[in-house]
């Protein structure tokens, strides 16, 4: 009395799994590409912009949360009056947001 079946291996072919594999592969990297990649770039694109965009005057937001009116620009370092004649220098970069005028 046999209970238990013979298990006979199934023959696959090549082109069975692998074409099945790289569509899944390809669909996943499309996906990634339209959910991660795609949108950095536009906030990078949009970040570069609202930096080139500064000049003298404009009151602004750096990264860590400090606000001041921009009075110098020079390459890569901008100088911030952040309260009466007290000035710092950051970089271009840590700039985040541009305040409308008469924020602070």
């Amino acid at each position: 009395m046999n209970i238990i079946n013979n298990a006979y291996a199934q023959s696959a072919s090549p082109a069975d799994g692998g074409m099945s594999m790289l569509i899944m592969v390809g669909l996943f990297f499309v996906i990634m590409y339209f959910m991660i990649i795609r949108p950095q770039n536009k906030r990078v694109k949009e970040h570069n912009k609202l930096i080139d965009s500064l000049s003298n005057g404009t009151e602004v937001v750096v990264s860590n949360g400090i606000m001041g009116k921009i009075i110098k620009i020079k390459d890569d370092v901008i100088e911030l009056e952040i309260s009466n004649n007290v000035c710092i220098k950051v970089r271009k970069n840590s700039i985040t947001t541009v305040l409308p005028k008469g924020s602070i």
